[in-house]
């Protein structure tokens, strides 16, 4: 059995870990490559080429890579042609993703999509691509498969891994203990994002909403986990220019740790809001991308909220900014609002918990019993 699998991100590096794993109980001797990261390749993935590769959001980002990522298509899409594996599987990156899975399926390869692209958000036309593309759908929200019914989509809702992996109740002493923070009247977790464009867009204004904070809280103390190695230099240097005396603790990674820890995480729009809704932290969410980017997609949304935090409650919990709202002021002043209200995040803890709960669903294992079942529906159909 050859399963071939493209993450684009962390996030779906951690989705994909935990399907290998699945998997391989199912199919002992099953070989795996594509793309992947740490985790998948610690998993037992061959990847061929850096997770890094496919971790570029916006058009005009993308469009600044576009030699890189259409040789990385163009030598996956040749390799699996000429030799074909057992079953594609990718994982999020839709624009990458599904265009892959339509060549690989008109050559009747199995094509699995891991994350539903989120057309019911924006961009509603990719529906089509969807159904073109995708032999199945594996969804992590459950709203997603009402949004399917009545499209000849084949969607199942699994849960998603990290509600399976995070405890309900989360040790905020514990893990401020573990990061040896010094002490103070209280924590604030700045997480910018893990990728370089969105730490480029938005590590130094969340370092001067810092820095607004402080002027009115003096005894606050921030942390900030770097995502990887890459980024190192960057955050750096963005704290010597912006707040070189902030009261801060860097920390290599560990990004849920600093939001067990925290008290109120100022984070960028992604996968973040979700650990942060299932640490059961308020937040305060910012979301920047380039001006054409911004531009050219803004009339193509079709939610209220961009928060997934928000998406899943229904009902603006998370104050969010987009684009040109994206102060030190804004950011600064609904942190604020959450410490001022205890009242407000113990209510806000109780919903969280319900979503949390909501989602508990065992999803690799769910994940990978799917792509079993249309394994042996195609092999029946076929013989």
């Amino acid at each position: 059995m050859r399963i071939a699998m493209v993450a684009g991100e962390m996030s779906g590096d951690i989705l994909g870990a935990g399907l290998i794993r699945a998997l391989q109980v199912h199919y002992p001797d099953a070989q795996f490559e594509g793309i992947g990261g740490e985790q998948m390749i610690s998993a037992g993935l061959h990847s061929y080429f850096p997770l890094e590769t496919l971790s570029v959001m916006g058009l005009v980002e993308v469009l600044k890579h576009y030699r890189s990522i259409k040789r990385c298509y163009n030598q996956l899409r040749e390799t699996w042609l000429n030799n074909p594996p057992d079953v594609f599987i990718g994982i999020d990156a839709p624009d990458f993703n599904l265009r892959l899975e339509y060549d690989l399926k008109q050559a009747r390869i199995p094509t699995v999509h891991y994350v539903s692209p989120t057309v019911w958000a924006w961009r509603r036309y990719r529906v089509k691509k969807v159904i073109k593309s995708c032999d199945l759908v594996l969804s992590i929200f459950p709203f997603e498969v009402d949004f399917y019914r009545p499209y000849p989509v084949n969607v199942q809702f699994v849960g998603h891994p990290l509600a399976d992996e995070m405890p309900l109740k989360v040790n905020q002493q514990a893990a401020r203990e573990w990061l040896k923070l010094p002490k103070a009247s209280a924590y604030i977790a700045l997480l910018p994002g893990s990728r370089q464009g969105e730490v480029q867009k938005l590590g130094t204004i969340f370092l001067q909403t810092a820095q607004w904070l402080q002027q009115y809280y003096p005894d606050l103390h921030f942390i900030l986990p770097i995502a990887n190695a890459h980024l190192q230099q960057l955050v750096m240097t963005q704290i010597t220019q912006t707040a070189p005396h902030l009261s801060i603790t860097l920390i290599d990674g560990n990004a849920r740790e600093a939001m067990a820890a925290a008290d109120v995480v100022l984070t960028a729009s992604g996968t973040a809001t979700l650990e942060t809704l299932l640490s059961k932290r308020p937040m305060v969410v910012a979301y920047k991308v380039a001006f054409l980017t911004y531009f050219l997609f803004k009339p193509l949304v079709k939610v209220p909220y961009f928060a997934m935090a928000n998406l899943l409650a229904d009902e603006a919990l998370a104050p969010e900014f987009l684009q040109y709202a994206v102060t030190p002021a804004n950011l600064g002043q609904a942190v604020s609002g959450w410490l001022e209200h205890p009242a407000e995040v113990y209510a806000l803890q109780q919903r969280y918990t319900q979503i949390h709960q909501q989602l508990r669903c065992n999803a690799s294992e769910q994940a990978a019993q799917a792509i079993v079942n249309l394994l042996c529906n195609l092999y029946v159909n076929e013989t």
